[in-house]
């Protein structure tokens, strides 16, 4: 017995994975711009452990190297290092954009290690 199929059910898969792959394609660009800053994020706090043995010239120019290897916005890598009483403390704040469709969405990240972080 051969019974016709109408193919709705096929239209309807190929829509819902159209719709998961633009997902996870906005998704994954969104994810880059986060792993980038934790890395950053994650340079600037190794940076306070050894600030000991380092000058602040040194720091600023790891910190702005790596920005630059990481792809970052110049703005990352124009850190601010100040030296206290308690210690070292090293800021940044930078924005970068991502492309969405119809629209470009900012993200600020603002970090600061050591004292008072």
């Amino acid at each position: 017995m051969v019974t016709s199929r109408r193919g709705a059910g096929k239209l309807g898969c190929l829509f819902s994975t159209l719709l998961a792959v633009t997902v996870i394609y906005f998704g994954v660009n969104i994810g880059e711009v986060y792993w980038r800053y934790f890395e950053f994020r994650d340079a600037m706090t190794q940076e306070v452990r050894f600030s000991a043995t380092r000058s602040d010239d040194a720091i600023r120019l790891r910190l702005a190297s790596l920005a630059d290897s990481l792809g970052l916005p110049p703005e990352a890598g124009r850190v601010i290092v100040r030296r206290g009483s308690s210690g070292v403390t090293i800021s940044t704040d930078y924005t970068e954009n991502v492309e969405l469709p119809m629209f470009v969405r900012a993200f600020r990240f603002r970090h600061q290690a050591g004292g008072g972080s």
